[in-house]
Parts: structure tokens; C-alpha cells; sequence
């Protein structure tokens, strides 16, 4: 199973950054965490790797839904989004594919959650792709 949907940005990662957080909020996806993982990688470390951050965007609306109807749906919620520089011009953005939590679980009725989760989802990567 893909479980990633994946896009390509022609922006340098510090541009792409903040505009996949403005697309993800306009789809009602709140940035919750910033993992900086290049950072943390070499601090703690001493690893390098190219620039790399999930996002934590969670739709509280959609969230409540899922939980619900399973209280373990949360491990596999669609809320982490990444952001990686693929090279000094062009950047990675990847989002869980929301029909693991139906696929995973095999709980059918969280299939319009997982719907309209991946609608919202497309929606943004389909605004930051133009």
C-alpha cells in the first residue's frame, strides 16, 4: 500500500516551508508541531541530512470524528506532514494518505473520515502544485 500522497515544489525549501503550512490551514489544518529533524539529528547526533520537518497538522473536526468512533484511530491519524529539500531549488512535500486509518485498522466506518480527510489533503497539495 502507498501511503503517502507526494508533491514537488519548484521553491527552495525556506520558501515551501511556510506556504505549505498557509495551504494546509486554508484546508482547516491547524500546524499543532514543528519537528525540525535536521536539527535535532545533528544535535543530538551529530548527523547530517538534507533540510527536513514534519509538520503536525491536525483538523481538530476531522480528528474528533475518527476518535469517536475508535479511541486508537490517533496513532494513525493523517496529521503529520513533511516538508524536505530535495536540492537547493526544489522541495518535497509528502502527507499521510488518510485511507491508512481505514486500511490499517479495517474499520469501515471511518471511511468518510478518511474521505474527507484526503479531499482537504489533495485540495492543499493540489493549491501548493498550482
Amino acid at each position: 500500500m502507498d501511503y503517502a500522497r507526494t508533491i514537488t515544489l519548484a521553491l527552495p525549501y525556506e520558501q515551501a516551508v511556510p506556504r505549505v503550512k498557509d495551504a494546509f490551514q486554508t484546508q482547516g489544518f491547524g500546524t499543532l508541531t514543528e519537528i525540525d529533524v535536521q536539527a535535532t539529528l545533528k544535535s543530538k547526533l551529530d548527523a547530517d541530512m538534507e533540510p527536513y520537518v514534519i509538520l503536525g497538522a491536525c483538523n481538530p473536526e476531522l480528528a474528533h470524528q475518527a476518535l469517536d468512533i475508535d479511541r486508537e484511530i490517533g496513532l494513525l491519524l493523517p496529521c503529520n506532514v513533511v516538508v524536505r529539500a530535495a536540492d537547493e531549488n526544489t522541495t518535497l512535500v509528502q502527507a499521510l494518505d488518510p485511507q491508512v486509518m481505514v486500511a490499517v485498522p479495517e474499520r469501515d466506518e471511518l471511511r468518510p473520515v478518511a474521505d474527507d480527510a484526503g479531499r482537504r489533503i489533495q485540495a492543499a497539495l493540489e493549491a501548493l502544485a498550482g
